[in-house]
């Protein structure tokens, strides 16, 4: 997928897609790229908190920038896809895969 999902086309065919491949409730993965900053990287964790996420990063080789993996149940592609908006919403240059 994209660098940015901003735009409605995109949430349109990940709606799509979500609910062709799974039975919801469902087990989603997402992935973010950040700039490696504590901060934002903290940011992100907390807009999971209270979902029961299971949460990894990885450094890249200069450490520049940090992925940021997150399991978590969601209950239906509209929960996913609030999630992707308000994360792009609220963390400043927040890349979504």
């Amino acid at each position: 997928m994209g660098t940015a999902p901003n735009s409605e086309e995109f949430y349109k065919k990940l709606k799509a897609q979500l609910q062709d491949t799974a039975m919801w409730p469902s087990e989603y993965l997402y992935k973010f790229i950040v700039i490696s900053d504590t901060a934002k990287i903290k940011q992100i964790e907390n807009l999971f908190n209270n979902l029961g996420a299971v949460i990894s990063t990885t450094e890249s080789k200069n450490g520049k920038y940090t992925s940021v993996s997150i399991n978590v149940r969601m209950k239906n592609p509209d929960a996913v896809i609030t999630k992707y908006k308000e994360v792009a919403e609220k963390v400043e240059g927040v890349i979504s895969l």
